[in-house]
């Protein structure tokens, strides 16, 4: 963690903002902005601080949908942010989270109107636009997704990011003709957040899952999950043969760096391999000789940016294919207060599943 980041949970305070300026309705009849709490990161000579502090609804950035956020989510991205690791957050000051789920309060767009339940991730909030670690969000209108009815807004958030970008990676596998009758499917850091929803759905979908972790204290909660095999993460650790013994016909790597290599060496013949994280690092210290030796196909998944039409059929994917009982198991739900400490525990790896936020706590 940073030297100068200062982590300090204060007493919910109003910021020195624009309470007697553009709340203001006039000196006869003062009018009185509608406030919400929030997660603030800010910057200053002193470094970053991160507080849990009360906005003012005119201080919400730009955007024509206003989102009362029911849920959220803490990330890996999100604990990178709050640990003020560089290259994450923009622009300060900032309200940090790359999810949500809420009712739309109002609405300058004719594609959502007040009371639709919506979700969103990606597309830079929390980074470079508000996110949703606040009792409201203001965002662009095609940011939001309908939330399937087959979810609550808080089983929305336990899929989060997170999940949304293993049915991603699951509608990969697929698209490049990998099947149940294919082979064994390895999902890496399955014990993470991305890993836990893959194991889940791609069990549900009758695929023979070999689940690695580094947490072999995790085994029952992976086998609960759907998983066939669990492994431990050092099978994949060190330098990667050029061409390993085959083991799987396919995998979804959140990883990266050598645990992806590996995962490569040992991919059978026409293989597909879906790769989404970086936990591990970024570079790929492997070779060309799965791809020209065995025909493996790796596949690279974008979810920040992905396009509403792939957005919405993982979604409806997920509507269909997980089975919501397996979300209880999988996350762990905290307040606002709870934020910063729960963004330091996600970096170390000591988080399993799912962390949501209860706005209302």
């Amino acid at each position: 963690m940073p030297e100068a980041l200062r982590w300090e949970f204060r007493p919910l305070k109003r910021t020195a903002s624009l309470a007697d300026t553009t709340c203001l309705g006039g000196a006869a009849k003062p009018k009185r902005c509608e406030v919400f709490r929030a997660m603030l990161l800010t910057k200053d000579d002193d470094g970053l601080s991160s507080e849990l502090t009360e906005l003012d609804e005119e201080q919400l950035p730009e955007g024509d949908v206003t989102v009362a956020v029911e849920y959220s989510t803490i990330n890996y991205k999100d604990g990178l942010a709050l640990g003020g690791n560089p290259g994450v957050v923009r622009d300060y000051p900032m309200v940090p989270g790359v999810d949500l789920a809420g009712v739309v309060e109002a609405s300058d767009s004719q594609d959502w109107s007040v009371g639709d339940r919506v979700v969103l991730n990606g597309w830079r909030v929390g980074e470079s636009h508000w996110g949703g670690l606040a009792e409201k969000a203001r965002v662009k209108s095609e940011w939001l997704v309908p939330l399937p009815e087959a979810f609550t807004t808080q089983q929305a958030m336990t899929i989060g990011t997170a999940g949304y970008t293993a049915m991603l990676a699951v509608l990969a596998l697929e698209d490049h003709g990998h099947t149940p009758e294919s082979g064994s499917t390895v999902v890496t850091g399955s014990a993470g957040g991305v890993g836990s929803v893959s194991v889940a759905v791609l069990s549900a979908l009758g695929h023979n899952v070999v689940a690695s972790t580094g947490r072999p204290e995790e085994s029952d909660y992976l086998t609960a999950l759907g998983a066939s095999e669990v492994i431990a993460r050092s099978e994949l650790e060190g330098a990667a043969r050029p061409l390993g013994k085959p083991r799987w016909a396919g995998g979804i790597d959140s990883v990266g760096s050598e645990t992806l290599a590996n995962v490569l060496s040992c991919t059978d013949y026409g293989g597909v391999v879906a790769a989404c994280g970086l936990a591990g690092g970024m570079d790929l210290p492997s070779s060309v000789a799965p791809f020209i030796l065995r025909g493996v196909t790796l596949v690279g998944i974008e979810s920040v940016e992905a396009p509403h039409e792939r957005r919405i059929r993982a979604w409806d994917r997920l509507a269909t294919d997980l089975d919501v009982s397996k979300l209880e198991s999988m996350q762990e739900v905290v307040g606002l207060s709870d934020v910063s400490r729960v963004g330091e525990d996600i970096l170390a790896g000591k988080v399993r599943g799912r962390v949501v936020v209860d706005l209302s706590a």
